[in-house]
């Protein structure tokens, strides 16, 4: 058997092709692909923003 990508001589079996390593077969499972974490960003814009209502709800009641 001929290797499709580089033209090499291949055994009949083989599952890839030892000059180039290209895939003589199809894929039997996709790669697992991990889902988006939360940008971080957003996480440390809500920091601060509670930061800054607690300093204003604190600065409120302590002139009272």
């Amino acid at each position: 058997m001929r290797c499709r990508t580089c033209g090499t001589d291949i055994a009949d079996n083989a599952l890839i092709c030892f000059r180039c390593g290209e895939a003589k077969t199809a894929r039997k499972y996709e790669p697992h692909v991990a889902p988006r974490r939360r940008s971080r960003r957003l996480l440390l814009v809500l920091a601060i923003l509670a930061a800054l209502a607690a300093a204003a709800y604190v600065v409120h009641f302590s002139r009272s």
